[in-house]
């Protein structure tokens, strides 16, 4: 899609574009959603499933499945269209348990004339789920796809089996990008105590990643995803040490856009009537270099639509989930979608 833009739009180099300099943009948008739990009904004796089932402790039926997908594709709809009508150019997806889910995804009416095509590897997390890029072909197009495994063990010596990283390379229009997706370890047994599980994570993706940019200082880098911690947390300052500020970068690196949001006290999650910004897309510092040519990052945002508000009940003001515990409530996930605009003067 081509934008023209009038006034004030304020680009990393930090200069700015009025009425007297108009420009026309083509738009792109890339975006991370945890679709909460996209089980189908069907038992699957190799993962724990058994809750999403029509006999499970959730009566998982055929019905409240296909409402699930109704409400994920509203969601997706309508991300980004503020830009650009064609939505998200690039969506990563975690919480999904195979690649059946997605392709009744992508076929849901409110998405289905995207055409998303899907890139998607089963993962060892004992419960199933899995992360996936979705992506539109007019966009995007894949040259290579690969599950990264995160290993990481107990205290006692097992192997704690967790979501593998997606990592893919392909064109973006004209550019090369690197897309991690991810869906770090939980707090389960409390954040501390399982710090060194996602710090484990991200040194995955910052091997791959350092690997990337020796190769290519200027290497266009996106790093999405449910990382289980907020972007002060040490995984994402210290291990992939996300700046806050574009300007700290003085070399090859990596900028965390929704630190922003996070200052402000707004995040993606609610627990425990505390806020949390779990969902992330940190950049690397070739799209935030003006003077090259190509996509460039124009700015971050939360998707958070009234509708996606629980009204009432114990998680008033909360995301609009599916369950609370094994109470239907009809919702979308508990968590708000992210994404960013790329942006390429024509």
């Amino acid at each position: 899609m081509r934008i023209t833009i009038f006034c004030l739009l304020l680009l990393l180099s930090s200069t700015f574009l009025t009425a007297q300099n108009k420009k026309q943009y083509r738009v792109g948008a890339i975006g991370f959603y945890n679709f909460e739990n996209l089980f189908d009904i069907e038992d699957d004796p190799a993962i724990r499933d058994e809750e999403y089932t029509p006999n499970g402790s959730r009566n998982w039926t055929e019905e409240l499945y296909q409402t699930k997908l109704d409400n994920l594709a509203k969601v997706v709809s309508e991300m980004g269209t503020d830009l650009t009508p064609d939505g998200m150019s690039l969506l990563g997806v975690s919480e999904v348990e195979n690649r059946r889910v997605l392709e009744d995804f992508v076929i849901q009416p409110a998405v289905k004339k995207r055409n998303y095509q899907i890139v998607h590897f089963d993962s060892p997390d004992r419960r199933g789920i899995d992360v996936a890029l979705l992506y539109q072909p007019k966009y995007f197009k894949v040259e290579q796809a690969q599950a990264i495994p995160v290993e990481i063990f107990e205290g006692n010596g097992d192997r704690k089996y967790t979501r593998d990283v997606l990592f893919v390379s392909g064109k973006f229009d004209q550019d090369l990008i690197h897309v991690f997706v991810n869906h770090w370890p939980s707090r389960s047994g409390g954040a501390a105590a399982s710090q060194a599980y996602r710090n484990a994570a991200a040194m995955e993706v910052k091997l791959v990643c350092d690997s990337l940019l020796l190769a290519d200082p200027k290497a266009k880098i996106v790093i999405m995803g449910d990382l289980n911690d907020d972007p002060s947390s040490p995984s994402v300052k210290k291990v992939l040490n996300a700046k806050y500020k574009p300007k700290a970068l003085k070399g090859p690196g990596f900028f965390n856009p929704m630190h922003a949001y996070f200052k402000k006290g707004i995040g993606t999650l609610a627990y425990r009537d505390a806020w949390n910004l779990f969902d992330q897309i940190i950049i690397s510092e070739g799209l935030l270099n003006s003077s090259e040519s190509g996509y460039q990052y124009y700015k971050a945002q939360i998707f958070s639509p009234k509708y996606l508000y629980q009204k009432t009940g114990n998680f008033k003001g909360y995301p609009f989930r599916t369950f609370g515990g094994n109470t239907y409530l009809g919702g979308y996930s508990d968590h708000f979608p992210v994404y960013i605009f790329l942006i390429k003067s024509v």
